[in-house]
């Protein structure tokens, strides 16, 4: 699905018709339809067009992060910070109640979350092709884990995290590589390992 199928899918959710679309954006009806065709690639309004969508630009451009749109419900923006910690700091976030990220970088978490979000940058290609390397990862320790979600864990073994999806069938807990070609594509889950939270939503580091 690309940025014109994206925007047409969001527009009819929230029953706005092009016209209405445009006077939210503040652009003429045309740049709706050529946005939809697929004439126009990348909009120079792309934040209004998103504030509009109630979704992300991310979500917009890439297709990446969480659709705040899928309820239909129209509702405040809110936003937070979240210090961008280190892998081996994430490992030990469940054991630690307050690491000191005063003087880390901060990005704003165009979604929902808790204080206790914080962001990660991907290592390696584990998670190819849905996450690149270098992507950022908002890591919720408060939202609840289920089956599909793409989770932060630590495993008793190691003193860093990893970053997986989270399988469960049968009873039985897996983390699960993204990438095909990974060489250990299933980890099982039984009791040595510890979840720290989940990923709410992703973007593209600049």
């Amino acid at each position: 699905m690309d940025i014109a199928n994206r925007v047409k899918k969001l527009r009819k959710a929230l029953d706005l018709t092009q016209h209405q679309l445009a006077e939210l954006v503040g652009v003429a009806q045309n740049s709706i339809q050529k946005l939809e065709k697929g004439d126009t690639k990348n909009p120079r309004n792309i934040e209004s067009l998103a504030r509009a969508l109630q979704c992300t630009p991310e979500y917009l451009r890439f297709g990446i992060g969480e659709n705040n749109s899928s309820n239909v419900s129209p509702g405040p923006t809110i936003k937070a910070t979240a210090p961008l910690i280190s892998w081996v700091q994430a490992g030990a976030w469940s054991e630690i109640s307050e690491i000191k990220a005063y003087d880390a970088e901060r990005f704003m978490c165009p979604v929902n979350c808790s204080d206790l979000t914080f962001v990660l940058k991907v290592q390696g290609i584990s998670m190819e092709p849905k996450f690149d390397e270098g992507d950022l990862i908002f890591v919720d320790p408060e939202a609840e884990c289920i089956h599909g979600s793409y989770v932060v864990a630590r495993l008793d073994d190691d003193n860093q995290a990893t970053f997986k999806q989270l399988i469960i069938e049968g009873g039985h807990k897996f983390l699960k590589a993204a990438n095909p070609n990974w060489p250990e594509q299933l980890i099982p889950i039984n009791g040595n390992c510890t979840l720290v939270g989940k990923v709410i939503f992703t973007g593209k580091s600049l």
